[in-house]
């Protein structure tokens, strides 16, 4: 065993210490400010709260306690900031601090905290915390992935697309895709909660079945990805690509809980 494997194995090994971490200052950090604080605009036009720096600080300090020679990346760091730490071919914590911020500003229950490891452009540690439903969803290396205690499996025979749930970020589509949803529907029924590390974890519990998003951000899918990846789900680009690669560049996501139903989800889809 190399050094650096040893390392990687003892940082999953305290699976435990880190979920305390990301699940104490969603408890503590996000929930006390919830309803109760205001918010401004990046330049990008996404919001931005204290909550945000709040969580991000707590969390970066105290996983600098745990692992000091671990970088951290983490969003609200400047891309700069954020470039150097993937540049550097280094293991780095991906921090999503508050998934969900526009929810979380306006009152809209629906939001999470979302942490990665990532290692040689891999995900291998992903936890994603909801402190409005205590539910922790988390995953180490190749799985399996767990919904609090409960093991996560999506990949269970599903129904045919025009019977399942699509969750679908549509103000990111073009407008003849979004036009074919409208006039074809696919599915049975549509869902967009606004929080993309909560949309993979619901794939992931099945409470959705097919999925499909525009535009993503590493630190928005890094944990939630790994989670759905080790229950068994299917996911690429919409162009076809593999979806994880590890860069800062954005991309979408297409998804879908079966095998049978990503093969047929990616055919309406023209991929």
């Amino acid at each position: 065993m190399t050094k650096n494997e040893g390392e990687k194995t003892l940082i999953q090994s305290r699976i435990d210490e880190i979920k305390d971490i990301v699940i104490q200052a969603g408890d503590e950090e996000l929930l006390p400010r919830f309803n109760n604080i205001g918010f401004k605009h990046k330049k990008d036009g996404s919001v931005i709260t204290e909550a945000d720096f709040a969580v991000q600080n707590r969390i970066q300090n105290r996983l600098k306690e745990l692992s000091p020679d671990i970088c951290f990346l983490g969003e609200e760091m400047t891309e700069k900031e954020q470039q150097s730490v993937v540049n550097s071919g280094e293991p780095f914590w991906c921090l999503d601090p508050l998934d969900g911020t526009l929810n979380f500003s306006t009152g809209f229950p629906v939001f999470s905290t979302s942490l990665a490891l990532i290692e040689n452009g891999a995900p291998t540690i992903g936890i994603v915390y909801d402190p409005i439903r205590k539910e922790c969803f988390y995953s180490v290396s190749e799985g399996p992935s767990r919904l609090n205690n409960t093991i996560l499996s999506s990949n269970q025979p599903a129904a045919p697309l025009s019977k399942g749930i699509g969750m679908i970020d549509m103000k990111r589509l073009d407008e003849d895709l979004y036009m074919r949803f409208y006039r074809e529907r696919p599915f049975s029924s549509q869902r967009s909660i606004g929080s993309v590390a909560l949309e993979w974890c619901w794939l992931a519990a099945g409470r959705t079945h097919v999925y499909l998003h525009g535009r993503q951000n590493l630190w928005d899918y890094a944990a939630g990805y790994l989670i759905f990846r080790n229950a068994g789900g299917y996911a690429c680009t919409m162009e076809g690509e593999t979806f994880f690669t590890g860069g800062l560049k954005p991309k979408s996501a297409v998804g879908a809980v079966g095998e049978d139903l990503f093969i047929e989800w990616k055919k309406w889809l023209k991929i």
